[in-house]
């Protein structure tokens, strides 16, 4: 029987599932699209209530998918979204949030990020961060790509309210693990391992395949998914573009 699935907690308290939903590419085949939204809402039903996406992705267009696919569900979803390096000043950050609510049709994001750093100083893009915080229109907020010299300069201007690191991480790209993971826990700030499984070449790897084959109806994908997981700390959030897809990756929560 399938479980319920782990969650870990942010630095606040709040406990999110290890498992979500990532829509970097969902929306690039318009022909595709009502499968990609019946997709999130099948991730929704499976517990995979953390779905990310960014300004970026398809220049809103991910976004604007992701708003369709929670319609009338808000309350499901653990909602993450992302701004651009020269969007993040102290007012364009706002500006940037604002518009990102609007394809999402939604009042407020629980999560923030800033994709990567840019030439705007770190204390502007706190401080707007901080604000929409105050204003009601994000709960927590967060960065992505950031190095381990990057957190310690974040701390250092005021960034202590970090939620959580979005990084490139798999069984494949473990750099990490050396540093800036260890870092990382011991504060209490979650990894968000995005291309868990490498934009889908780990699952065609021998190894894997090797594991998988020694666990009773498990894939080379499940296990590429799992390994991320094993430590504790990290969500992993693989992209959801189909209802296979979360078939295939809602089990690697339990493996």
């Amino acid at each position: 029987m399938t479980q319920p699935i782990p969650t870990i907690s942010l630095p606040t308290g709040e406990t999110i599932p290890v498992l979500g939903q990532g829509t970097w590419t969902i929306a690039d085949r318009p022909g595709r699209r009502a499968e990609a939204v019946t997709a999130l809402r099948v991730g929704l039903d499976a517990g995979m209530t953390l779905i990310d996406t960014a300004e970026m992705y398809g220049d809103g267009a991910s976004e604007e998918l992701v708003g369709e696919a929670v319609a009338g569900r808000r309350d499901e979803a653990f909602l993450v979204s992302k701004v651009y390096p020269h969007n993040a000043g102290r007012r364009s950050a706002i500006a940037a949030c604002e518009r990102s609510l609007a394809r999402l049709k939604v009042e407020c994001l629980d999560l923030y990020l800033l994709h990567w750093r840019g030439s705007i100083p770190l204390a502007e893009t706190v401080a707007a961060f901080e604000r929409l915080k105050a204003d009601g229109k994000i709960r927590h907020w967060g960065v992505s790509n950031f190095g381990l010299d990057d957190m310690q300069e974040l701390i250092g201007e005021g960034g202590g309210a970090v939620a959580v690191n979005q990084v490139l991480y798999n069984c494949g790209r473990r750099g990490i693990e050396f540093d800036l993971m260890p870092w990382l826990a011991q504060r209490g700030i979650p990894v968000m391992a995005y291309s868990p499984i490498e934009q889908g070449k780990l699952p065609r790897h021998p190894v894997l395949s090797a594991i998988a084959a020694r666990h009773t109806g498990a894939t080379a994908a499940q296990v590429a998914l799992a390994f991320t997981l094993r430590q504790g700390g990290v969500v992993a959030i693989p992209q959801m573009a189909t209802p296979a897809h979360v078939a295939e990756n809602r089990p690697a929560a339990d493996l």
